[in-house]
């Protein structure tokens, strides 16, 4: 063991004990991180609009700030973008991370003197959880990987700006740096294929024993290590590759091919970093969910999914949540984002400590015939009957069917990108269906009640969702292909990728 590894392993234990402190006193955590925001949002443009020298209570802060979207808060950040200061929080953003919006195209999304660490912190506890629960630390010693934007920075009114996986490569610690990679140079490749190939000629030969992104990402990189290597596993190329750290998408869809690639099931540890903030992570290889980060200069609030796009929905904090429920998750934070909806749906699995799943995005749902399928129960339904039966999914995403052939009832449609296929898609199709029926009783008495009829799998020829992507501009990088959608421009996009039955 080397002298990192060995020094890291009484840092964790010192990190576990903090986080202990976390675990067990989260109410009062969240309390005095809401009693810090006001105090210092109240002297800002935001928080004379907004009475917040008139705030006492969470119930007053209700009153007073209403759930706000980048839209919203857009006035704001363009007088930030002209140089203006004191607008949502106290002086100037230290960066504007650069985000893109289905709605709202580019967005930038400030990141603070106060907020910037938690970012890190959070990441580098993470790996410190995994050290101090499983004693191994090993990975310290050799070359780790983070596939992420680049870290060329542009500047607006004095305030570097760029992807937040850029940003946050400039605050590495330096004890890292020396076993990181990509290089620098290679990391500013902007173009992802020729940025992957090149990492794959630089990695090649190293020791590498983390790797981290987000898992489609991820994946390509090792199909291309394997085709420049001979076929070869990633644990053959690698042999002391033990920890991949994702996030990003639900890991579950990929595990089964990313296992494949490496050789064996490797530790993972997932994430949940945002632009907005880091708002929890995994801390136990034995028990699931993801600790909800309570101490760093969030105050999160929280709005049962159904309600969300009511006029005056229920909005509870931490101190009044329930267990297995879906809320839409609002943010208040150091970096002077109020009553901020993330777009992100989780549910709490625990209490003690809390603990979440992320299950979805508040607009990435089906409901195109009153029955709201998330994304939770399309992965699931997929996952349990594809597990059973072996089968490989690579990608997927679906659209409702509002306009079927004459004669046929609607139904929900499918697109699928399979690595292994199912040996009888019809057989497959109907138990896909029945398992997400279990998950969804709207979609059950719709089905039931003949208004729709069974969902329908269109098989997708191979690369299909990294040709699309690469079509709209998104290839690699933090973009994401979004598992449901209400309309039908994405499955429109998907046509022609179809295999033909």
């Amino acid at each position: 063991m080397g002298l990192k590894a060995a020094l890291s392993k009484p840092f964790a234990a010192i990190v576990n004990r903090s986080l202990n402190k976390l675990r067990k006193n989260a109410v009062k955590l969240q309390q005095k991180t809401f009693e810090y925001l006001v105090s210092r949002g109240k002297d800002t443009s935001f928080g004379n609009n907004h009475r917040f020298g008139e705030i006492k209570s969470y119930e007053d802060f209700k009153k007073n700030v209403s759930i706000a979207d980048y839209e919203d808060l857009r006035k704001y950040i363009d007088r930030i973008m002209l140089g203006e200061e004191n607008v949502l929080w106290p002086g100037k953003p230290a960066y504007l991370a650069k985000t893109s919006g289905t709605t709202s195209g580019v967005k930038y999304i400030p990141i603070t003197k106060e907020s910037m660490p938690e970012h890190i912190k959070a990441a580098r506890n993470a790996l410190l959880s995994y050290v101090h629960e499983t004693g191994n630390a090993n990975f310290v010693d050799g070359k780790m990987i983070f596939l992420q934007g680049s870290p060329v920075l542009d500047v607006k009114a004095g305030i570097s700006t760029g992807r937040l996986s850029g940003i946050v490569a400039h605050h590495v610690p330096g004890y890292l740096q020396k076993n990181r990679l990509p290089s620098y140079e290679i990391n500013c490749i902007e173009d992802w294929e020729q940025k992957v190939d090149a990492i794959v000629t630089e990695t090649k030969g190293e020791d590498m024993r983390l790797i981290s992104g987000i898992p489609p990402w991820c994946q390509m990189y090792f199909d291309r290590l394997s085709v420049v290597s001979g076929g070869k596993k990633i644990k053959d190329i690698f042999p002391n590759f033990k920890l991949f750290v994702h996030g990003g998408v639900n890991f579950e869809p990929y595990r089964a091919r990313m296992e494949e690639s490496i050789g064996f099931a490797i530790d993972t540890i997932e994430t949940y970093p945002a632009s907005e903030g880091f708002i929890a992570f995994q801390d136990s290889q034995k028990e699931k969910g993801l600790l909800l980060m309570v101490d760093s200069g969030i105050f999160y609030e929280f709005i049962p999914a159904e309600e969300f796009f009511n006029e005056n929905p229920t909005r509870v904090w931490l101190k009044d949540i329930e267990l297995d429920k879906n809320y839409a998750l609002i943010l208040n934070t150091t970096a002077g984002l109020w009553g901020y909806s993330l777009g992100d749906t989780i549910k709490f699995i625990s209490k003690d400590p809390y603990k979440i799943i992320v299950t979805g995005r508040i607009k990435h749902y089906i409901s195109a015939f009153g029955e709201h399928v998330i994304g939770e129960e399309v992965e699931q339904a997929l996952m349990d009957v594809a597990n059973k039966q072996g089968v490989d999914i690579i990608e997927f995403t679906v659209a409702p069917q509002v306009n079927p052939p004459k004669g046929k009832r609607p139904y929900h449609e499918w697109f699928i990108e399979f690595g292994k296929e199912p040996t009888d898609i019809k057989t497959f199709e109907l138990q896909v269906d029945k398992a997400l029926q279990k998950k969804n009783i709207y979609y059950f008495d719709l089905i039931e009640g003949n208004i729709l009829q069974p969902l329908i799998i269109q098989r997708l020829k191979k690369d299909t969702f990294i040709n699309y992507m690469r079509s709209q501009g998104k290839l690699g990088g933090q973009n994401k292909v979004p598992r449901l959608a209400n309309d039908r421009k994405i499955a429109d996009g998907l046509g022609k990728y179809i295999i033909k039955k």
